[in-house]
């Protein structure tokens, strides 16, 4: 499984001839999409959601209902391409297998309303990655790889800490990284490398860059 990271939330993940792009938001690139068979979007913030990429390629999208109603007022030249998932639904595109993890965003201030967001469980082979979108929400099974959210205006370094130990993944690679400086990330780092469970590696990779 080849798994590159692009802007932000941005993920790639090819496997078995099957090329899908998990999050492509405003942050990420037109090439993130380049011969992308799946779109899968985890919820309708911008950082995660951007109707001019989905213009840009003519993959078949999956996401959430209160995602596909945001398309539709959008963008409604894309929406005919889009399939309505649910949190425990599994899904088939071709050499990957996808499970639905839903389904709220995390709590930015107890006065916000909670938006719906379902992370996606990808496997290939005998490899598995979870990304959760904006969520601490466990998958409920092992997973090799976890795209661990670093940074974000609703969550602590503690929280993603005990994240990915309750995930317990053996490679957990950060996104949602562009609200930190590098100093910040670096400080992160530290503590991950200090504080995750045996067993267990935090990575960084630029964007563009393949998780080895």
């Amino acid at each position: 499984m080849r798994i590159t990271k692009f802007g932000h939330a941005c993920v790639r993940v090819e496997h078995g001839g099957t090329t899908v792009v998990l999050d492509p938001g405003i942050f990420a690139t037109p090439e993130a999409l380049d011969g992308a068979e799946a779109v899968l979007i985890t919820h309708e913030h911008a950082d995660h959601y951007s109707p001019e990429l989905l213009r840009g390629t003519d993959a078949a999208i999956w996401t959430i209902a209160d995602v596909a109603a945001k398309i539709r007022e959008d963008a409604p030249d894309v929406a005919e391409r889009v399939t309505v998932v649910a949190p425990g639904q599994r899904l088939d595109l071709g050499g990957l297998g996808v499970r639905v993890v839903g389904e709220r965003h995390a709590v930015i201030h107890p006065e916000m309303p909670r938006i719906h967001n379902s992370g996606y469980v990808l496997t290939g082979g005998d490899t598995s990655v979870y990304h959760p979108g904006d969520s601490l929400v466990a998958p409920r099974q092992d997973v090799d790889v976890l795209l661990v959210p670093s940074s974000a205006p609703w969550l602590k370094s503690s929280e993603a800490i005990e994240f990915a130990r309750e995930v317990g993944a053996p490679r957990n690679l950060a996104i949602h990284d562009r609200v930190y400086s590098d100093f910040g990330l670096g400080i992160l780092a530290q503590h991950m490398g200090a504080l995750l469970g045996t067993g267990q590696e935090f990575l960084r990779r630029a964007d563009g860059e393949d998780l080895d």
